[in-house]
């Protein structure tokens, strides 16, 4: 039985994850950390990890980005494997999730559900035969209006998905409002759109002489990034330490 600690635990990712854990037997949530207060779950709840004395298996974090770096302090100085799925993290905060890799294992990845995933490695295959002949490469992303961060970052993991399979010649592009010129070849568009309540929504457009080819993924429920979590979690307990992510959940 894996044993986890629930890191914004009253968020609703927080408790997507607690309630679908209740219905897997190989988890439990033995300790939720969360800075606005107690719940009635049937585990002990803290408002920092400072304060956490419940031993664990594994950390899964759907905090926020402010919170990632006492996390990541409390991770290698606990040497407790996290599942790591705040967004919006700045470059400092990249560069010590990977010196934090070197001490314990750590699974990032910038979305959590299957489909994703799969998109990822099928936009790595065919990506190269796009760009050989002449494509150009759009991708929209959709989300609720209480999302803070914009792009997305699966909209940025699905450019480098592309980018990397196609030996880094593309630069990326979010706002052409200020450019008055036809649009380069070498460049991904990246657009963002914000509203209602949508999950997330990504399209990635490949556009060529009188055709398109459109890869789309739809999130209907965001118990797919917990479910993801859940697994990555299981996977993650008792790996050496360094840097997974979903791919190697799914391998």
């Amino acid at each position: 039985m894996t044993k986890m600690i629930m890191h914004g635990c009253n968020g609703r990712m927080g408790h997507m994850i607690i309630d679908l854990v209740k219905d897997d037997k190989d988890i439990e949530v033995v300790a939720g950390v969360d800075a606005f207060g107690e719940s009635s779950y049937d585990f002990p709840v803290f408002k920092s990890l400072s304060e956490c004395n419940t031993e664990a298996d594994v950390i899964v974090d759907f905090s926020s980005a402010s919170a990632v770096d006492g996390l990541l302090d409390y991770c290698v100085s606990k040497k407790v494997p996290v599942v790591l799925c705040s967004t919006g993290l700045s470059p400092e905060q990249l560069e010590k999730v990977k010196e934090a890799s070197k001490s314990v294992a750590v699974l990032k990845s910038a979305n959590m559900s299957y489909g994703v995933n799969a998109l990822l490695k099928v936009l790595r295959e065919v990506s190269p035969l796009f760009a050989e002949a002449g494509f150009d490469i759009e991708i929209i992303e959709k989300h609720h209006n209480q999302k803070l961060d914009a792009p997305s970052g699966t909209a940025i993991a699905l450019a480098d998905a592309i980018n990397d399979s196609c030996d880094d010649k593309y630069d990326y592009v979010y706002d052409r409002s200020t450019r008055r010129e036809k649009r380069p070849k070498k460049e991904i568009g990246i657009s963002a759109v914000r509203g209602g309540t949508i999950v997330g929504d990504h399209d990635v457009i490949f556009a060529g002489l009188d055709e398109v080819v459109t890869f789309s993924h739809r999130a209907y429920s965001r118990a797919v990034f917990g479910k993801g979590a859940i697994e990555a979690a299981k996977f993650l307990a008792g790996k050496a330490a360094g840097m997974y992510d979903m791919a190697d959940v799914l391998a």
